[in-house]
């Protein structure tokens, strides 16, 4: 078990992340230095060009919010639109097939979860080590506390 990082840990896929923010403050800046240096364009052209260029900017940033978040209590994945908290024992497996764009988790109540926090895309290697890691540990955790079977639930 030493292997296990330390909790907690957060997973994101960090060189991503860099370039997605690196290009919406770029994007922000050269479309809004433009507006401002277009001296034919009136103030309402000039406002729609600073309002395109938050919006694109805004856009690359939710793009780089994924993240997964693992605790002594689960795990948060954060997702481009949403955030969902899962207990240790609600994941079953913890899956990065070849060609698969991200990591998926397996739940108990049967269905799958995208992980957008691990991904390949830039470093595949890194990806494959944080799946890895959160693999080691959703066994850990869930042999850590075994459940006792349905009855446990009706109460």
């Amino acid at each position: 078990m030493s292997d296990l990082p330390p909790l907690p840990v957060t997973f994101r896929p960090n060189r991503t992340r860099a370039v997605l923010l690196t290009a919406g403050v770029a994007i922000f800046v050269v479309i809004t230095t433009i507006a401002l240096l277009l001296e034919q364009l009136s103030p309402g052209e000039r406002l729609s060009f600073v309002f395109t260029a938050a919006l694109l900017a805004g856009v690359l940033f939710l793009l780089s919010r994924p993240k997964v978040v693992a605790d002594e209590s689960g795990v948060t994945v954060v997702n481009i639109a949403g955030r969902r908290r899962l207990a240790w024992a609600e994941i079953i497996q913890v899956n990065l097939r070849p060609g698969d764009p991200w990591v998926f988790l397996n739940l108990s109540d049967g269905t799958s979860l995208p992980a957008l926090g691990i991904q390949p895309g830039i470093a595949k290697q890194q990806a494959i080590a944080d799946a890895r890691a959160l693999r080691a540990l959703a066994e850990a955790r869930s042999t850590a506390r075994p459940t006792t079977g349905p009855d446990e639930d009706q109460g």
